[in-house]
């Protein structure tokens, strides 16, 4: 069996749900991340090859869990 693709509905840095909208079929301008503050140290603990693929949670996009 192969490894299970990450959801796009999970945060890449705690594994939690990452309360996207675009991953519940909503508008991108509905996503916590359109009005919250993400910090830079939580965009620079993602993988290269997670940037872009999925949303972090507000918890991590605080800069709490990272």
């Amino acid at each position: 069996p192969q490894p299970q693709a990450p959801s796009a509905a999970q945060c890449p840095l705690c594994g939690q749900p990452n309360q996207c909208a675009m991953a519940q079929g909503q508008p991108a301008d509905e996503c916590w991340c359109m009005h919250g503050v993400i910090t830079p140290m939580a965009l620079a603990s993602l993988a290269p090859q997670e940037r872009g693929q999925r949303c972090i949670c507000p918890s991590c996009g605080r800069g709490l869990q990272v």
